[in-house]
């Protein structure tokens, strides 16, 4: 190799100045091609340094080198991602052939902020348009938007970098359906504290440039995950793994160990639901990953040799920063050894060189040479020489590896230097998104390590011992199905290349022998049947104030629609007052609230909305949503009037008669009027009545009117209707009370006060609780939501206790069937407050003295 590389400068030195430059191009890149795959980046600096030079593109994704003199410029400049950097390759695709798929344009490996239009769920149904922007990503990034926008099953909305024609570009959004998402929730989540601190890293307001600073974000980040009464969503473990890759962006600091390894093991210890959810992005693999080649990069700075037989500081220990992480740091690197351990996970750093220890050993139960720690397990480090059969019979054992002693020195040979152990109490990490698998891991799973050793095979076994927790109820299809040691390929478990324990009855012993050639995570797999649930429909998140506003509704339908069955069944059981003019206006009024409760608590749910709209019964969705409209309208209009009638008694100037049969013609009007605009809507716009994609997706639909079927045939004739009435009261209100001021007879002034009561109360009841309604529609803010739900769903319950319950004749009538020897009730009409929404009379102005 130096050979070719002293001939290599020597061509170039001794070649023309005037050398062409396609044959430079030419004659690098076929000394490029026969050095590829070796470490000869800072060769072929000097073997190009006749060429132009060119700045490197300023890119933390790039490598760090600052200058690469190629014959081309910045913008044809071809970069190649080796572990985890681009690196400069080439002027020209072709000069790769067919193998050039993963080369990429120096200046474009970034998809750069984009703007993005979506819906916010802001109240129970209630949607607003908001312009967001995605954050700027590197090829194969799953990105979010600066803005937090979660679906109801915690995920982000997210869109994918992609390599295309040797450039980032974003993923096609042209076939995507409306996006609709939730910022504002009910459950406390750290969601948005992780999307700002990733923010101000990708924007420069943080950046991991030194070790105070990346102490800063790891500890922001460690510290948001401690919180007890926090809720980890599946966006927070995406959001997680990016902030993991900054920071692979930044020079590797042991300072911030300890802050991974609490990040982590709090994550592992989410629900398990949470976790396969965030795989779906492939979150869970990304944050393994990342902080595996972060802890593969420590070592050095961990256990260096040094520090061989000196007891020095530990590197990576605050004393402050490790009560607050929850992480036990122990420190012998008199020995070479130095370890992060939790209950969940721990991580060991070796360096062989101190004291010849390749490995560890962990158990469930104390002896003397065993040390202890805070997480409930003890521990020994062990040596290359080890017996291996007396390790595998020591009592309570639960994990042990080692490096053998053969095995290390073929090792050195190759240039390793250190080990690094992870131990993971459990395979929360470790998610497969197959609903159907046939094993499942069944001990603790080792992460060995060996930085600086890149061959993909081992010279000689690495064993290591796992404690079946299954042995003591073993299945008789186990082996059958697969049992034995595994290995975690981030996709699935493996066991090709990993020879188990050779033992008749392996799942019964209590201590699995394992021994591979090659390096990752390993567990013991028990075969059998495991199914895991379809995450479809999972629900983890969801509007603030909508599960109040849904219990505040459905509890007060179900009241007034008990108040309701009372007002009914007065009037069936008492005759002189369901005869009175005044009880049957009541009486319809009630009738069309009973008709809207019953189809909005029982009929017209988003469930059952949801079914038909899967089973493609629109017609059904359709009809029950026009019901609902009508019956909304039908309200309205004897609300309109009964403040007529309040109209004609207070404020006419002439004396009037009610004309005949005038209930029979308002009704008519009231039940017919408001089929004209139900039957146009359903007409000319049946689809509007149907949920969205959007509404089904975030259980908000119901069939019901939308976009301006709602606009025109709702929300417009209730408008006009709530501002007819309100110009009506506050008319008969003055007529009233400048009656009253001149009024002169006690009787007078005591029938118009009660007039007066009546009137308010009526009007609260089907007027200003719409009013509420209207301004909720126009996002005036959630305590309109609240008043809205609160009065308009009181209405049917108000209405028995005022014209029942407080009723004086009614109450005497409901005690006199009670109880028999009571007086019954005078079977004369009524000339209480009732009697004025319907007698006809003169304007009480003409009566009084001039």
């Amino acid at each position: 190799m130096k050979l070719l590389l002293t001939l290599g400068l020597l061509l170039a030195l001794a070649l023309p100045l005037q050398l062409e430059a396609n044959d430079l191009k030419g004659l690098l890149h076929e000394f490029h091609r026969s050095q590829r795959s070796t470490k000869m980046g800072s060769y072929m600096r000097d073997f190009t340094s006749s060429s132009t030079e060119i700045p490197m593109v300023e890119d933390d994704h790039i490598t760090k080198r600052s200058r690469v003199n190629y014959p081309c410029s910045a913008d044809t400049l071809l970069c190649e991602l080796r572990h985890g950097a681009y690196i400069p390759t080439s002027c020209n695709v072709d000069d790769f052939g067919q193998d050039n798929s993963g080369l990429v344009y120096c200046n474009s490996t970034y998809c750069e902020s984009e703007r993005f239009t979506h819906d916010y769920i802001t109240r129970n149904h209630d949607q607003t348009p908001h312009e967001n922007r995605w954050k700027r990503a590197r090829i194969g990034e799953e990105a979010t938007l600066h803005d937090v926008c979660l679906l109801r099953n915690g995920l982000p909305v997210t869109r994918k970098c992609q390599l295309k024609k040797h450039r980032a570009q974003w993923e096609s959004t042209d076939q995507w359906q409306s996006v609709v998402c939730l910022r504002r929730i009910r459950e406390r989540t750290i969601s948005t504290e992780l999307n700002t601190l990733h923010d101000d890293i990708l924007e420069g307001r943080r950046r991991p440039k030194d070790t105070q600073s990346r102490r800063q974000m790891t500890a922001t980040m460690r510290d948001m995950f401690r919180q007890s009464d926090r809720t980890v969503l599946p966006a927070d473990i995406h959001l997680t793994g990016q902030l993991f890759s900054s920071l692979m962006d930044a020079d590797k600091d042991a300072a911030v160990s300890t802050d991974l390894v609490s990040v982590c093991k709090d994550i592992m210890s989410s629900d398990a639901q949470v976790l396969r959810l965030s795989a779906q992005l492939n979150a869970t693999n990304n944050l393994l990953s990342k902080f595996e080649s972060y802890m593969d990069d420590l070592p050095q700075q961990m256990v260096p040799s040094e520090n061989c037989g000196k007891i020095v500081e530990d590197a990576a220990k605050n004393d402050s920063a490790a009560a607050a992480s929850g992480v036990e740091t122990v420190n012998f690197s008199e020995i070479g050894v130095q370890a992060l351990i939790t209950s969940n996970l721990s991580v060991l750093f070796v360096n062989p060189e101190c004291k010849d220890i390749t490995g560890i050993a962990i158990y469930s139960k104390p002896s003397e040479e065993l040390k202890e720690s805070k997480s409930g397990f003890w521990y020994r480090f062990l040596h290359s020489t080890e017996d291996l059969n007396k390790l595998r019979r020591d009592s309570n054992l639960e994990a042990a590896t080692f490096v053998p002693q053969n095995l290390w020195t073929s090792l050195k040979l190759s240039g390793a230097v250190y080990l690094v152990f992870k131990v993971y109490a459990h395979d929360g990490l470790f998610v497969e998104m197959s609903e159907q698998r046939n094993r499942r891991p069944r001990s603790k799973v080792l992460s060995i390590s060996i930085p600086g050793y890149d061959a993909s095979t081992l010279p000689h076994e690495l064993p290591f011992l796992l404690r079946n927790e299954n042995h003591r109820q073993p299945d008789a299809r186990a082996i059958s199905l697969g049992s034995g040691c595994g290995y975690w390929n981030y996709q699935t478990w493996l066991s090709d290349g990993i020879i188990s324990s050779e033992n008749n009855d392996m799942l019964r012993d209590p201590v699995i022998l394992c021994q591979t050639r090659h390096l990752t995570q390993f567990s013991f797999l028990v075969g059998g049947s495991y199914r895991t649930n379809d995450l479809g429909e999972e629900v983890l998140v969801t509007p603030l104030n909508e599960r109040v506003l849904d219990i505040i509704s459905i509890v007060g339908c179900c009241i007034s629609l008990f108040g309701l069955i009372g007002i009914f069944l007065t009037a069936a059981v008492f005759k002189s007052w369901r005869n009175q003019a005044s009880t049957k206006v009541l009486l319809h009024l009630c009738l069309a609230l009973t008709l809207q409760m019953i189809l909005f608590v029982f009929l017209n749910t988003d469930d059952i909305s949801e079914q038909l709209v899967a089973d493609g019964d629109s017609l059904r969705c359709v009809a029950l949503g026009a019901a609902l409209q009508y019956s909304i309208l039908v309200l309205f209009s004897w609300m309109l009037i009964i403040a007529f009638l309040q109209f004609q008694r207070y404020v006419t100037v002439i004396g009037i008669e009610r004309p005949r049969h005038y209930i029979l013609k308002s009704a008519i009007v009231a039940w017919s009027l408001p089929l004209l605009p139900t039957l146009l809507v359903a007409f000319i716009d049946p689809n509007s009545y149907l949920p969205t994609e959007s509404q089904l997706a975030t259980d908000t639909g119901i069939c019901y009117p939308s976009g301006y079927g709602l606009t025109f045939g709702v929300v417009l004739p209730v408008t006009l209707v709530t501002i007819a009435n309100l110009a009506i009261f506050v008319y008969v209100f003055f007529s009233i009370s400048h009656s009253l001021s001149q009024s002169i007879h006690k009787n007078e002034r005591k029938m118009v006060i009660k007039q007066i009561r009546l009137s308010v109360l009526l009007f609260f009841l089907l007027g200003l609780t719409w009013i509420f309604g209207i301004f909720a529609f126009m996002q005036a803010g959630v305590v309109f939501s609240y008043l809205f739900c609160l009065t308009a769903t009181m209405q049917g319950f108000v209405l028995f206790i005022y014209f029942v319950i407080l009723d004086k004749e009614n109450r005497r009538a409901w005690v006199g069937l009670i109880w028999p020897t009571k007086k019954f009730m005078d079977v004369e009409r009524r000339t209480t407050e009732l009697q004025s929404m319907t007698t006809s009379s003169t304007n009480y102005s003409n009566r009084l003295p001039h």
